[in-house]
């Protein structure tokens, strides 16, 4: 059992609370980040004087040998040592001798696995923010292509008004927007280097911490040790806006699964995307869409655990943190491969424009502009409300939509119709004339997507930081 601590001890920890107690199973994903504060930690100790130059540039090449060696698979972690920290200290002191043993000078394991955390957090927000951005990009590609794609637009799960598919795929759009604007804003608010706070109370020694943290990249050091050392805000902050992704992703999935349906027939899903039943040999299952509406439960429960665990932690730091690394990483890894299968699925995925059509059609999504129609004519709107009202009705009689209606049977709902009500409820007619911000008309869509091309040029994780 090697471990970093064991001098105030007169008897070997039970080997069961040993296993208990280590962490380096799953932290062993936070080497590079372990090595990299390492690093700088080193060069920040020689520049102050604590550590000789020698011992400085030894230290550096042992750290980067072990993750040359880490990164080839020369060299593999041992579950033997209690966490990563322990393993890269023992291997290098192997390396180096003595000046190994002089790394962890001015700062604690509480310090050191925020940072680790910090850093780790730090690249999987760009790396999250850049998968969001190749989606919004096959969004922005379909939505090009299906300006004049109608599609009946729902609410309750009824058909309401006619839009288009390229209308309907922005709403996803801006969703994912909102996401990438949460994750920069997480990623601004956590980028301060909690390394040199120490075990809670700082160090004798003469850091300089602000050095420190402009070689890791940080906006500067954290202000408050005890904080430094305790904050998992920025944990719960990224399983928040995880959670928030899955819950969009979630949605979209439940529309793909609709809309795939016999009865709907909007879409095919790629067979590369699709499975098949055992027994039933004509069926094609949205699974992917199924799975990720499924896993959205997954990472849901990760937040719900980290604000749990918590909840009443006193200051400074607890053994408790040591739990917001396994479900922190499985929430990461989870919402990737969502985001990476989704995607895939969507730019390979046909879409049925003429049923969709049909769709919007036999739907009685025109309604709305007819009653509109009346209401040109002089009529107020809840009187011509009532009359759509009831031309609905004869139209589900008849087994009709309204613009297969004669104008003889219209005058008989109505004397105000004319001829010019064909042209009025046609489904090209109702999209193009809504033209206002944010509405489905062509022209209206072509503004918004111009500026949503100035948004893609842009790289908004700058702001917060250096991004890798």
């Amino acid at each position: 059992m090697a471990q970093l601590w064991g001098g105030r001890f007169t008897k070997e920890t039970d080997k069961n609370v040993y296993l208990f107690n280590a962490s380096v199973g799953f932290d062993k994903r936070l080497y590079r980040q372990d090595i990299e504060g390492s690093i700088a930690h080193a060069i920040m100790l020689e520049k102050q004087g604590i550590i000789s130059l020698q011992e400085k540039d030894a230290i550096v090449k042992g750290l980067t040998e072990i993750r040359e060696k880490l990164e080839s698979g020369s060299l593999e972690i041992s579950e033997d040592y209690e966490d990563i920290h322990s393993f890269v200290e023992a291997k290098l002191t192997e390396m180096v001798g003595d000046a190994g043993k002089k790394l962890h000078t001015g700062r604690s394991r509480n310090d050191q696995v925020a940072l680790d955390m910090k850093l780790y957090v730090r690249s999987e927000i760009i790396e999250i923010d850049e998968e969001l951005k190749a989606f919004q990009e096959i969004l922005l590609r379909i939505m090009e292509e299906n300006l004049e794609t109608v599609m009946p637009g729902f609410t309750h799960l009824q058909k309401a008004q006619p839009v288009t598919l390229a209308h309907h795929l922005g709403a996803y759009f801006e969703m994912f927007l909102r996401d990438r604007s949460r994750l920069t804003d997480i990623y601004k608010r956590m980028n301060f280097c909690p390394l040199g706070a120490g075990a809670l109370a700082g160090t004798t020694y003469p850091l300089d911490r602000g050095y420190t943290a402009s070689m890791l990249g940080f906006e500067g050091p954290t202000l408050n040790s005890m904080d430094s050392v305790s904050d998992r805000d920025y944990v719960i902050e990224l399983l928040s806006a995880l959670s928030t992704i899955m819950m969009h992703l979630s949605r979209f999935s439940e529309e793909v699964i609709i809309w795939n349906s016999n009865e709907y027939g909007f879409v095919e899903i790629d067979d590369a995307f699709s499975t098949g039943s055992s027994i039933m040999p004509q069926k094609k299952n949205p699974d992917i869409a199924e799975l990720v509406r499924g896993k959205t439960g997954r990472v849901y429960g990760h937040l719900m655990g980290m604000l749990t665990t918590m909840k009443a932690i006193p200051l400074a730091y607890n053994k408790d943190m040591q739990e917001d690394k396994e479900g922190t990483f499985d929430a990461i890894d989870t919402v990737k491969e969502c985001l990476l299968m989704f995607m895939q699925m969507m730019d390979s995925m046909k879409f049925n424009k003429d049923v969709m059509k049909r769709s919007a059609a036999r739907g009685f999504t025109n309604a709305t502009d007819a009653a509109d129609y009346l209401v040109g004519r002089g009529v107020p709107f809840r009187d011509a409300h009532g009359i759509i009202g009831e031309l609905v009705l004869k139209c589900i009689e008849k087994n009709k939509s309204i613009e297969e209606m004669s104008i003889g049977e219209l005058k008989e709902i109505s004397e105000v119709f004319e001829e010019d009500i064909y042209d009025a409820v046609s489904l090209k007619s109702c999209v193009e004339r809504r033209m206002t911000t944010g509405a489905p008309g062509p022209e209206a869509m072509k503004a918004v997507i111009a500026d949503y091309r100035k948004y893609m040029e842009k790289d908004y994780l700058e702001k917060g930081g250096k991004k890798k």
